[in-house]
């Protein structure tokens, strides 16, 4: 397998230098707006969006960013991104990244540009009520996308997750965190094997899943509001319940709850995405806290507190009593 070469500053510049003129015709300037850099100059100004060796993503200027698949596997995900975003776009409330120009950045390894959308991340910023609103607009969008169109794209289908094997899981991880201090296993014992089994997924309520709805992929503005969300190339059809684990995680449990609520889920699948969540943090700070360097523990300390925040949803619901489909 050839070795893929390291993106530099340099080479990125020149990369984008050369696109952009491309893709612009050399008409700098004349929609008043950002023209592209003047190929006998510096060229644009370029940084990468994370620290570390070999950088997959940098920011273009103020208004782009530019991606680089650092493998074949990374390339045929990034080219359907490109895609699937363009099949999302219409049905969800908030903005996705348009792709300006894309092609090959190394022979195989592809690369897109994309606009930025503006905003902090959910990491810097709170989410409001009507950004709650925003993410319930976000959820329901997805179950309107029709899954067979996303198929055709190459969105890979993926089995539910068994919410009893993870149980144990995390109760492994609790132990090794209650040794450090980090967490009080009783906690866990809300989640009985029986509960569990109640818990698990529907037939037949497969949906479009972002599967990546970390808070650096939301985009939120100083005002709350959920302006756009990032991400895509790991999307799958599969289980809604994820979506509402990757938002408990990244914005709260009550928030998550509230937003996959006004969205029309019923309270199992809320419930499952609340013990999905519970579960992953604590398997997940437990490694880290062996496997990461300490910068990052932070993090998954907090990660853990949205997850078990409590909500008003499990002390109501006696799930015995209720159908897969009632809502709250």
């Amino acid at each position: 397998m050839t070795q893929a070469p390291t993106p530099t500053a340099d080479t990125v510049r020149r990369l984008v230098r050369t696109l952009l003129k491309e893709k612009r015709g050399g008409a700098a300037g004349r929609d008043g707006k950002e023209g592209p850099p003047d190929p006998a100059g510096p060229g644009p100004d370029v940084r990468p969006v994370t620290e570390g060796p070999g950088p997959d993503a940098w920011w273009v200027g103020n208004r782009h960013v530019l991606r680089l698949a650092p493998d074949r596997e990374a390339t045929a995900r990034r080219r359907r991104e490109v895609r699937l975003r363009e099949l999302v776009r219409p049905h969800v409330p908030v903005a996705l990244p348009v792709s300006v120009a894309h092609g090959e950045w190394a022979p195989g390894l592809a690369y897109t540009l994309d606009t930025r959308v503006p905003g902090g991340s959910a990491e810097e910023h709170d989410v409001s009520a009507v950004g709650e609103a925003d993410l319930a607009g976000l959820l329901a969008g997805l179950r309107e996308v029709p899954v067979r169109q996303a198929e055709s794209l190459g969105v890979p289908l993926v089995s539910p997750r068994s919410l009893e094997a993870l149980r144990r899981a995390a109760g492994q991880a609790a132990e090794r965190l209650a040794a450090a201090d980090e967490f009080d296993p009783p906690r866990l014992k809300q989640l009985t094997p029986p509960a569990a089994a109640q818990l698990a997924a529907q037939p037949g309520s497969a949906v479009l899943v972002h599967h990546g709805l970390t808070g650096a992929h939301l985009v939120v503005g100083t005002d709350g509001r959920v302006r756009g969300v990032l991400g895509w190339a790991d999307a799958v059809i599969g289980d809604p319940a994820e979506d509402i684990a990757g938002l408990a995680l990244a914005v709260g449990s009550p928030a998550a709850v509230r937003a996959a609520t006004l969205a029309g889920y019923g309270a199992r699948p809320c419930l499952r995405g609340l013990w999905l969540a519970r579960c992953d943090a604590l398997v997940h700070l437990a490694d880290a806290l062996t496997g990461l360097p300490a910068p990052r523990l932070p993090l998954f300390r907090t990660r853990l507190r949205r997850a078990w925040e409590p909500i008003l949803l499990e002390r109501v619901t006696d799930l015995r009593a209720t159908g897969p489909d009632d809502t709250f």
